[in-house]
């Protein structure tokens, strides 16, 4: 959501690009060279090399138009869109009667995070499981007749607003055939909304910035909004990242602690916030009546999909920032690693280590692993990555510095990074670990404020609109090392346009610009999804890059969007031979409901664009991408 990605960081520490051209000019490397083949200087190996195949579909080419086009070796069906009904008593989708009751039991707008896991609970199944997507944002343009603007919104469309964010919990089976149905007689189907009740945990719960009206002993609240990515957890359960929330709240804090004030400026939060319609009619969010309200919001949120009537946890231990997602690893001695990025230019990656074990075979005691342990922030330089710890008490981490207890530091992560002398990052997005290569990948969205005079040959872009990635290698593959090694993956746009970095065997088709969410296939290659490709004149989609091998970090093109849309949430059943991926806000190119640019994916007169869920197969019945 670009309309809130301002830059706020006051920090003047190294840029990563600055640190990227320091780097690559020291290694005398030039563009199209292969990368990853010299060992790093901290003593990680390279890259990890495979004997994967590459990705065998035929490319897509290049496009930009108003429906949704997939590589001829595969078929898309739409398995779920915005307003279809997901209970056995849900009313049928009617754009021009809409009531937050009734959207209360259908799918939400704009889905992001997709993540499948089966059924029956412990079960390796790929036929039949729950899909669990997340609800980022709405458009009310693109939603109501008459297409308002949020300012202009109804208290009955405020209500529907609220309730078409957050989550969808659906039972999903395939049948013999391959196809995708929704089971709306399952008693495991939920919404989750800004009105469910949830628990904060961790450092932060109970503390007095967090005590509200609503939440007198601070650690009982209401709601998650603003869901961006994810993750499923080995135990099963679903991470959903806190993103944008800034734009909800609105009303004067001048009153408000002065921890609190400077918190909420760095957050982008503002007493007259344009778009934000809830605050209008409903107290919780109006900040002159309920000033502490935003510190319920910013965290990694545990859900249990398999017991609808399970509380959400908000784990304030992985940090309070704007989370793209969160993706967790099991370490080899057992311990728990979460990977997030803050997705905001010039803000940063961390890494959270769990305080206990994990243990196979007892879910219950996993169940509040990701409640205590050490965050750490990433600082980048020539030859590493080294991991800073954010502990109470520790450097400048003190009274001194407003730092009263390990709360603030989980309250006011951005600060403590800030002092810690974090790296500030190109809109760190989805951080995931390679399950083949043990790896890790960061998708950086964009930065195109960059300060100019930080190019060089390697790395020319001061306005790095095009995006790139980053591989990080764990020292000995150990994921709590202090430090860990990185290599460059791909410098992303076009190359007629902008100074790029693939692999020199990469097509016409093959690039793309603004990676955003990822995704593994079997063979550990690296499924790219994008939001922004517009921009370079193409749709955003899909790309496929091998990691290893002579192939290493060449595209191919497989999906492309309707235009307005962005790709995400992109997942895997357990066999590799469905994968599921949301197409967001088609038609937000300008169109609305009354005049859109597109109707997919109904395409019938009076339906508007319709956010969707996509259901994805190989003809021949292998696994998708081969």
């Amino acid at each position: 959501m670009d309309r809130d990605d301002i830059p706020l960081n006051p920090t003047s520490s190294p840029t990563f690009s600055r640190i990227l051209q320091q780097r690559m000019k020291r290694r005398r490397l030039v563009q199209g060279a292969a990368l990853g083949s010299a060992a790093l200087a901290t003593g990680c190996a390279s890259p990890a090399q495979t004997t994967a195949s590459d990705p065998g579909f035929p490319e897509l080419q290049q496009g930009l138009d108003e429906n949704l086009h997939l590589s001829a070796s595969h078929e898309a069906e739409v398995l779920l869109r915005w307003g279809d009904p997901l209970f056995a008593d849900s009313p049928d989708f009617d754009p021009n009667n809409q009531t937050g009751a009734s959207q209360a039991k259908q799918f939400g707008f704009n889905n992001d995070y997709t993540g499948f896991v089966p059924l029956p609970l412990g079960s390796n199944n790929s036929d039949r499981g729950l899909l669990v997507v997340n609800h980022e944002y709405t458009s009310p343009d693109l939603m109501h007749p008459g297409s308002p603007l949020e300012q202009q919104l109804t208290m009955e469309q405020a209500e529907v607003d609220m309730m078409a964010i957050g989550l969808s919990v659906v039972e999903i089976q395939r049948d013999g055939a391959g196809a995708w149905s929704v089971n709306r007689n399952s008693s495991l189907n939920r919404r989750i909304t800004p009105q469910t009740a949830m628990q904060l945990t961790g450092p932060a719960a109970g503390s007095d910035r967090t005590k509200t009206p609503y939440s007198p002993d601070g650690v009982a609240c209401w709601g998650t909004y603003g869901n961006c990515a994810g993750g499923v957890t080995p135990w099963g359960t679903i991470l959903s990242g806190e993103e944008n929330v800034q734009g909800y709240f609105a009303g004067d804090f001048s009153a408000a602690d002065e921890r609190q004030k400077e918190n909420y400026q760095r957050f982008g939060i503002q007493a007259d916030t344009p778009w934000a319609a809830w605050p209008r009619y409903f107290d919780r969010w109006d900040l002159s009546k309920n000033p502490n309200e935003p510190m319920h919001v910013g965290y990694i949120v545990e859900i249990d999909p398999y017991d609808p009537n399970s509380v959400p946890k908000k784990r304030t231990a992985l940090g309070r920032f704007k989370h793209e997602g969160c993706n967790v690893t099991i370490n080899s001695d057992g311990y728990v690693v979460a990977y997030s990025g803050d997705d905001q230019r010039f803000e940063y990656l961390y890494r959270f280590v769990s305080k206990n074990k994990y243990k196979p075979d007892d879910r219950q005691a996993n169940m509040d692993l990701l409640e205590e342990g050490t965050l750490y922030a990433a600082r980048f330089d020539e030859s590493g990555v080294q991991w800073l710890p954010l502990v109470f008490g520790a450097g400048p981490l003190t009274e001194e510095n407003g730092f009263r207890s390990q709360a603030d530091i989980s309250l006011d992560t951005r600060k403590a990074a800030d002092l810690l002398g974090a790296t500030p990052m190109d809109r760190p997005e989805d951080v995931e670990v390679n399950p083949v290569t043990g790896t890790v990948f960061v998708m950086l969205t964009k930065n195109d404020e960059r300060v100019p005079g930080q190019e060089d040959t390697v790395n020319p872009r001061a306005d790095n609109r095009g995006g790139h990635i980053i591989e990080m290698m764990p020292q000995n593959g150990d994921h709590t090392a202090q430090r860990f090694g990185w290599e460059m993956f791909i410098l992303a746009g076009d190359p007629e346009q902008v100074a790029t970095y693939y692999h020199p065997d990469t097509s016409e088709n093959g690039w793309f610009a603004c990676p955003d969410n990822c995704a593994f296939d079997a063979q550990g290659n690296l499924w790219i999804a994008t939001d922004g490709a517009d921009d370079f004149g193409i749709a955003d989609g899909l790309w496929v890059a091998p990691v290893a091998g002579p192939n290493r970090g060449r595209p191919r093109h497989f999906l492309r969007t309707p235009r307005g849309a962005e790709l995400c949430g992109p997942s895997f059943t357990p066999d590799f031979t469905s994968f599921f991926c949301a197409v967001q806000h088609p038609g937000d190119d300008g169109g609305s409901f009354d005049e859109p640019s597109t109707r997919w994916p109904d395409f019938h007169a009076g339906m508007p664009p319709r956010p969707a869920v996509l259901a994805i197969r190989h003809r021949d019945g292998r696994p998708v991408g081969s």
